[in-house]
């Protein structure tokens, strides 16, 4: 259910990997990812996000990982939909109740 990108995963891991390989021979960090960047041909802001997004998975980093983050989504779609099944639910009842209410008695 993921997006289509412009890049294959397999070069998404080689741009994350040579961040990480090469991170040492650059100033900071950001210097490595602008220049790995201009090389595979997409924006720093990109690969960054990249790096991060892999740092996360790895435990490396704080946050959601891709897994639970999908997992988050999937469930809070579900909590929504059922939510909704609910007030439908809630609705019907009420008018049910009201026109069983409003019937003639035997």
């Amino acid at each position: 259910m993921g997006r289509s990108s412009r890049f294959s995963a397999e070069v998404r891991e080689r741009a994350v990997r040579m961040v990480s390989e090469h991170a040492s021979a650059y100033t900071s960090e950001w210097a490595a990812i602008c220049s790995i960047a201009e090389k595979i041909g997409c924006g720093p802001e990109t690969l960054r996000k990249w790096v991060r997004r892999s740092q996360r998975d790895a435990g490396e980093r704080p946050g959601l990982t891709t897994d639970e983050g999908e997992r988050l989504k999937r469930l809070e779609r579900e909590n929504r939909e059922l939510k909704r099944a609910n007030e439908i639910l809630r609705l019907a009842s009420a008018y049910f109740a009201q026109a069983e209410l409003d019937r003639p008695p035997k």
